[in-house]
């Protein structure tokens, strides 16, 4: 392909990237560095009690938002520099937390920014592993039943996928919170009363299975996908070696579909980073909260109406910046791999 041909092909993804990605990234990058806030004024205010002959008129001062001629408030843009990823990270902090008598890693995750990462950290690398077996288990029983039911056995096993990610996480909510049916059955099972949603680590449970229940059936048509085009003639040769059914799935069929694990596993780790849903679905903002709800709180208006876009800024940044870490080791498979190839 020419050169030309090539830049004209590849064009319109460039120009929207760069609208839609990269300039907001840059415009986000700079409100990190610069705090807005609204301008108040102090005026005097004169409260008089009811009355003709007797009435008694007091003065004082209150303080209100300044607006200008258009009746908009003032708003005050002043550069901060790196102050405000101080705020978040709150170093101090971190270093009496983590002195001798500080508390240690309990006082560490009282902070916010620290409980967010914590939380999202561990919601991510421990659904990512499910998520890949589960679904590759899926596909391999999928792909060894009667072609009959093939069908509706796949159907069946995207519902999950097919809800909505709030809907779903607040219909699972319902089916444990209070007298919820499961949470009844699994009181008669035990003998015994559960309150899910009283403690955080079972809430934190909770988020995980659904969030497996939720994204295991994307891996599943994936990987069911990929074992359509395992070569057969190797496969019938695994099998007239001698080959067991696990040697032939770790040697043949999971090198064959290696391209796609590392494909799920990046899909899984990017959309695991970004938790949200659970946190709104399951309301557990008292418990458990992630970076993606923390920039989310930042950007809610205080009682006053403003809003920490400078916070919420330095948090989305430093997201974005976590998942470019917990991508690199398999971004740099897939580069090495593809040198290979070539």
């Amino acid at each position: 392909m020419k050169a030309r041909t090539f830049a004209l092909f590849i064009a319109p993804s460039v120009v929207l990237m760069i609208l839609f990605i990269a300039l907001p990234l840059a415009s986000v990058l700079v409100q990190s560095f610069y705090n807005t806030r609204q301008v108040f004024e102090v005026v005097q205010v004169e409260n008089c009690t009811p009355g003709f002959l007797t009435s008694v008129c007091t003065t004082e001062e209150r303080s209100r938002p300044k607006l200008d001629a258009a009746g908009r408030p003032v708003l005050e843009t002043t550069f901060v520099g790196l102050d405000t990823y101080r705020l978040l990270l709150q170093p101090e902090a971190v270093a009496q937390a983590l002195s001798a008598g500080g508390g240690g890693l309990p006082a560490l995750f009282n902070l916010d920014f620290y409980r967010a990462l914590r939380f999202t950290l561990t919601f991510t690398l421990l659904t990512g592993p499910f998520v890949i077996g589960i679904g590759l288990a899926v596909a391999l029983a999928v792909n060894g039943i009667v072609r009959s039911l093939r069908g509706p056995v796949i159907f069946i096993m995207l519902l999950p996928f097919i809800i909505t990610p709030v809907i779903g996480a607040l219909s699972i909510r319902w089916l444990f919170i209070g007298d919820g049916i499961l949470t009844v059955a699994l009181e008669w099972l035990l003998g015994r009363d559960l309150s899910l949603f009283a403690e955080g680590w079972t809430l934190e449970i909770l988020m995980m299975l659904y969030r497996v229940w939720h994204v295991a059936p994307f891996a599943f048509v994936v990987f069911y996908a990929g074992l359509q085009t395992v070569d057969q003639d190797t496969l019938e040769s695994a099998i007239v070696d001698g080959a067991s059914r696990f040697e032939r799935l770790r040697y043949v069929v999971v090198p064959h579909l290696m391209p796609l694990i590392v494909f799920v596993t990046l899909i899984n780790l990017m959309d695991s980073y970004r938790v949200f849903e659970e946190v709104i679905g399951f309301s557990s903002q008292a418990h458990r909260i992630s970076l993606q709800y923390l920039t989310y709180s930042y950007l809610t208006p205080d009682e006053t109406g403003n809003r920490a876009i400078s916070r919420a800024s330095a948090s989305s940044m430093l997201t974005m910046i976590g998942i470019v870490f917990i991508l690199i080791p398999l971004l740099v498979r897939t580069w090495r791999d593809h040198r290979v190839t070539r």
